[in-house]
């Protein structure tokens, strides 16, 4: 076959990566749930047909289920070729949201369905969708004192939940009959099967249009130009051995830090990664699974080099060991709810503090490294029914060579983003009292971390349950190159007159609170970025006068 034309191959890259999109829209506006629909925390992605590698992602999507999403479908099509699992027929679709097979946490649910062309199988179409709630022991999910994953709500492993196009009744009573507010989830559900009809639909628009061999030729020369690219970066570096750490606040059950040791090891075009000498696997839920280990590589890796096109071809240049035996491989049955929204941050982190020894222009301060993961569960007496509201926070960017971090940033991991809070007050009985900039909290340098938020919700109706998995409450984002550690997560409750400091800092589940309690939440700001020295005088008196440090009266 000749070789395909530049301008022919620049059209279908576009048109992969826009069919991801649309699947993430159609996703996102027909949604249920807020945390989709209004916080856009899903994914979809398209995956080869014979081994699960990424061939396209949405630009919409959550960085950290680049790496899962190939995992898991590469964990189907062993299953199916073992005969555990019955294979694919047109209009199928499988549910799965076993952490150990590909996965995050029992809340990201993923969806994957077969297309064929002429009987045969030509990728697969799969997307993740973090569901409010999967039952267990607190309402939404998130529970800190886990201690195995049982606890934690409804593991399912690879079934079809649609077979040629019909739902199996049976299966969604299962499930409908394990989680909580129930009558919600069919919204979502629908959501998610359709936006893999939509790329379906556009999947075959395509190869009506070029024709199923200059598709494939065209997949397999992009993903050999990503990698090829992603050499090229890496080869501008200098070689050498770089170290850091990183550190969990603790897992939930037992007070003491997670350490996160790694060495990267960069030689000509490559980079490898090694976890050796990191924590044992913990009782509580901060054990990470592989999958999400590697994926939080590979996001940190695309964060330093973002223009380097997304598929499996990117990460080719990257290896990673080390991570068997430690809280960085869980197995089952390890509790992992902090898995991918926590545990992954502290990855990138470490990731982020080795290589800007080595590029250092190109490479920031640590970030808030937070997702906030904030459950609220209970009974709305004024609405005569049951909810689960969660929330996720952003936080301050670290400070890079060019400027101060971002404030209020969503987390490293993701888009994903705060609902808005008037959405928020009409879907639950709640108010918020307080939605602001944390002022003080970036880390001071030549260039500071931006600043993290500072919320108050107040409950006004019924009684409820309160949960948080969160982290940096104990360390606050490292600062670089001389820069200072932004200020570390705080979570209070305030309750019946008195306030409530969870032990494990930013930690807890199945708080009772009542209508007039309040939550109160101040995400971390990003570190800073070279010495505090060195900033612009201008810089700090414009801080100074907007009242950014109103304790220091600094910046």
């Amino acid at each position: 076959m000749s070789p395909i034309d530049p301008l022919t191959l620049a059209v279908i890259q576009a048109g992969l990566q826009q069919v991801c999109n649309e699947m993430d829209l159609s996703f996102t506006r027909a949604a249920f749930s807020p945390v989709i629909a209004e916080a856009d925390d899903r994914s979809d992605g398209i995956y080869d047909r014979e081994t699960g590698a990424l061939i396209a992602q949405g630009e919409f999507g959550l960085p950290v289920f680049v790496g899962t999403m190939q995992y898991s479908t590469g964990e189907l099509i062993r299953l199916i070729r073992e005969g555990q699992v019955a294979p694919p027929e047109p209009g199928d679709v499988y549910i799965v949201n076993d952490p150990y097979l590909g996965g995050t946490h029992l809340m990201d649910v993923r969806f994957v369905r077969p297309v064929f062309v002429e009987g045969q199988l030509f990728c697969w179409l799969q997307n993740t969708g973090h569901w409010p709630d999967i039952g267990g022991m607190v309402p939404g999910g998130f529970s800190a004192h886990a201690t195995e994953v049982e606890q934690e709500g409804l593991r399912l492993p690879p079934v079809k939940l649609f077979k040629r196009g019909e739902m199996d009744r049976e299966i969604f009573s299962i499930i409908m009959s394990n989680i909580r507010v129930a009558s919600q989830r069919i919204g979502d559900i629908k959501a998610q099967a359709a936006a893999l009809a939509v790329g379906e639909s556009r999947l075959m628009d395509m190869l009506a249009r070029y024709g199923q061999a200059t598709l494939e030729q065209a997949i397999a020369e992009i993903r050999a130009r990503s990698a090829a690219r992603m050499r090229a970066e890496i080869a501008q570096m200098p070689d050498g051995l770089y170290r850091a750490e990183a550190f969990v606040d603790s897992d939930g059950v037992v007070n003491e830090p997670l350490r996160i040791a790694l060495a990267v090891t960069k030689s000509g075009d490559r980079l490898h990664f090694d976890f050796a000498g990191s924590s044992l696997p913990c009782r509580g839920p901060m054990n990470s699974v592989l999958a999400t280990t590697l994926s939080a590589v590979y996001l940190a890796v695309k964060h330093v080099f973002p223009d380097v096109p997304i598929n499996a071809g990117t990460f080719e240049p990257l290896t990673v060991t080390g991570a068997e035996g430690t809280f960085l491989d869980a197995r089952y049955p390890r509790p992992v709810s902090g898995c991918a929204a926590e545990v992954s941050q502290r990855i990138a982190e470490a990731v982020f503090l080795a290589l800007v020894q080595a590029i250092p222009d190109k490479v920031t301060a640590a970030p808030a490294g937070t997702s906030g993961n904030f459950a609220l569960g209970g009974f709305d007496p004024e609405k005569n029914a049951g909810y689960v509201m969660y929330q996720i926070t952003g936080g301050g960017y670290g400070g890079n060579a060019e400027h101060d971090g971002l404030t209020n940033g969503c987390s490293t991991i993701g888009i994903s983003k705060t609902a808005p809070v008037e959405v928020m007050e009409q879907y639950y009985p709640v108010l918020f009292r307080r939605f602001a900039l944390r002022e003080g909290s970036g880390g001071l340098g030549r260039h500071r971390g931006g600043f993290g938020v500072h919320y108050e919700v107040e409950l006004l109706r019924g009684e409820a349950r309160a949960s948080f998995v969160m982290d940096h409450g104990r360390f606050g984002p490292p600062g670089v190159l001389g820069g200072e550690a932004g200020a570390p997560n705080i979570v209070r409750i305030h309750r019946g007159g008195e306030t409530i400091i969870p032990e494990h800092l930013s930690k807890d589940q199945g708080l009772l609170i009542r209508a007039g309690d309040r939550v109160e939440v101040m995400t971390p700001g990003g570190g800073g970025y070279g010495p505090a020295t060195e900033r612009d005088p201008a810089l700090t008196e414009r801080d100074h006068r907007r009242g950014y440090y109103p304790e220091r009266g600094e910046a």
